[in-house]
């Protein structure tokens, strides 16, 4: 990673994080919106523009941009590092109070980002504000609706928390809070899912402001069923970082369930036989359920996050 193009002096009140992967067509718009926005709301702001190793004139664009707008600072990668790596190295390089994560492909409002940032400036006991979408506008909108849905519902009973949208890449939150789940980011798009079940394992507030969601420019780089694979399984990963008793008891109590159950039947048919199924049963109800309280034990015993 090459050094930052544009420094200041300053620390501003908002930093801004935004990807950028081959986006040349659409870059520069972008890049003018969230400043016209940010310039208009007398917010002082950084805008972090990433280039992820881009094999278009991404790069060259907001090299160009930067010589416009004072704020811009261009960071380029040598190597594609994946949304989720940008979004946790720019949030490290950060130096504003509030963080706005968002994307350059024209599908977020983010002539909104300020409206964010007022309202988690108006309530000090919230960590983050969510644009949750009121449509989703993606490729395989026919899979990805149901998909997202049961993900979701999924998130929903293991966080005990309602949850509007949970990918959602237009957020503004608190840099201090979110610096100690940053290294549990995964480097794909579930970095969004992560941050936002992190902050609700520990408590930290989450407000949702329903938002606009337009059809991306360009190429879209999500991959259905490898990225709804990663997001099942970083939903599940993050709960089981912070609560496995929500994953893994269940499992552990039905199988001891249908274990004394099937024994109980097995004694009424033959009273000196007990199956090696209903035994099997048994003994995996009660190792899920050993893991279980050994997990709950080390995540309770584990300092910091």
């Amino acid at each position: 990673m090459e050094p930052a193009e544009s420094t200041a002096t300053e620390p501003p009140h908002v930093s801004i994080v935004l990807p950028c992967y081959n986006e040349e067509q659409h870059v520069l718009a972008e890049v003018e919106r969230i400043c016209a926005a940010m310039d208009a709301s007398g917010y002082s702001y950084e805008l972090l523009a990433i280039d992820d190793a881009s094999s278009d004139d991404t790069l060259a664009r907001l090299r160009e941009a930067a010589t416009h707008h004072r704020q811009l600072t261009v960071v380029p990668f040598r190597h594609n590092g994946g949304a989720g790596t940008v979004r946790r190295i720019g949030t490290q390089r950060a130096r504003g109070e509030v963080v706005v994560w968002t994307d350059a492909d024209l599908t977020y409002p983010n002539e909104r980002i300020p409206e964010l940032v007022e309202i988690l400036d108006q309530d000090p006991d919230l960590e983050q504000v969510v644009g949750a979408r009121c449509q989703e506008s993606g490729t395989h909108r026919l899979l990805r609706v149901p998909a997202k849905w049961l993900i979701r519902k999924l998130a929903e009973h293991l966080t005990n928390s309602a949850i509007p949208d949970l990918n959602s890449g237009l957020r503004a939150f608190r840099r201090t809070t979110a610096l100690p789940y940053l290294r549990l980011l995964p480097p794909g798009f579930s970095c969004v899912t992560t941050i936002t079940l992190a902050f609700l394992a520990n408590q930290h507030p989450i407000q949702y402001v329903p938002i606009a969601y337009a059809k991306r420019s360009g190429r879209s780089k999500f991959h259905f069923v490898a990225d709804a694979y990663r997001y099942i399984l970083q939903v599940l990963r993050m709960v089981m970082y912070f609560n496995p008793l929500k994953v893994l008891m269940p499992p552990a109590l039905s199988l001891l369930a249908l274990g004394v159950g099937k024994g109980l039947y097995d004694v009424i048919t033959d009273p000196v036989y007990i199956r090696n199924n209903t035994i099997m049963l048994v003994v995996s109800g009660l190792v899920i359920g050993c893991m279980a309280l050994l997990a709950d034990l080390i995540v309770r015993s584990r300092n910091g996050a």
